[in-house]
């Protein structure tokens, strides 16, 4: 918008800048050179103001020729050039007046446009006011205490499974073997848990076991006990992990045969499908013949639940 006023303020002063001042050599130049001064300077006009070609109708025309009556001397040709050419001084002089109060209404709107945009930016550049929100000191009131449901407690921990006293002491009726092979007489205790039924207490005995004797030939039986003991107390994933490093530490154990094959079982119950199709594959492929009646079965049933192709 601002460029538009700027343009049409230009033309309109191009247009009054030649017309507003008339030389006195020019108003004292015979009449046939002021009417073609005056038409040059009308037409200079009209292109200016229309552009597009429309032509601008003269609101004064040629004045009628009076009716003369017979043996009245006929107007010269000099009063006739002399009254056109007034004619068109008075309207070039009507239209430079136009383009000059134009051009002060320009003036106007530019100004008015510069205020408001300063103004405009000064808002925008000023940092939204940030509200301090105000602190008052609580003052005590007298109410009534809220309800204990009201107020959240934090969650208590849980206790740890503490054994009834019947439970000790059927665990301690459980009795500890002592053959001279401590190695021996720790895995048989674990088992005897296990057989009893005290899966944790299994656990604990079968872990220190391993952990005492990892290198004997009875680390292999401890590990893979310890995995079923995991599997009998619903424990899929702790007893995966025992049963796998059963088999990557002690291939050629008494138990990796079986660990792997109860691994397949665990990652059942885990809801992998294919990963227990590629534990019964490297079952095959690994111990093939030398597997016993008993893995093998459980192997074909784990292959059906699997639906191993």
């Amino acid at each position: 918008m601002r460029n538009a006023l700027f343009a049409t303020s230009a033309v309109f002063l191009a247009i009054a800048a030649p017309a507003v001042v008339v030389p006195a050599a020019a108003q004292n130049a015979p009449v046939e050179v002021r009417v073609d001064r005056l038409d040059k300077e009308m037409r200079a006009v009209q292109r200016k103001v229309f552009p597009a070609g429309t032509p601008l109708e003269a609101e004064i025309t040629r004045p009628a020729t009076p009716t003369v009556a017979p043996g009245s001397p006929a107007s010269t040709p000099i009063a006739d050039l002399t009254a056109r050419v007034g004619a068109l001084e008075s309207q070039l002089a009507s239209v430079t007046g136009q383009v000059e109060e134009t051009s002060y209404k320009l003036r106007q709107l530019e100004e008015a446009f510069n205020k408001y945009k300063a103004e405009t930016d000064a808002r925008l550049a000023e940092p939204a006011p940030v509200a301090v929100p105000t602190v008052r000191p609580a003052t005590p009131v007298a109410t009534e205490p809220a309800p204990a449901a009201a107020q959240p407690k934090p969650a208590a921990p849980k206790p740890a499974p503490v054994a009834s006293e019947g439970r000790k002491t059927a665990v301690a009726a459980i009795e500890r073997p002592d053959t001279g092979d401590a190695a021996s007489d720790a895995y048989n205790y674990g088992f005897r848990l296990w057989d009893a039924k005290f899966y944790p207490e299994a656990q604990g005995q079968l872990k220190a076991t391993v952990e005492k004797y990892g290198t004997s030939p009875i680390a292999s039986k401890a590990q893979n006990l310890l995995g079923r003991a995991y599997l009998d107390d619903g424990k899929p994933a702790l007893a995966s992990v025992a049963f796998y490093e059963n088999y990557q530490k002690r291939p050629r154990g008494d138990r990796a045969a079986d660990s792997l094959t109860y691994l397949g079982e665990a990652l059942i119950q885990l809801k992998k499908p294919a990963d227990a199709c590629k534990v019964y594959q490297e079952l095959e492929q690994v111990y093939g013949e030398s597997l016993s009646n008993g893995l093998r079965g459980m192997m074909t049933a784990g292959r059906a639940k699997a639906k191993c192709s």
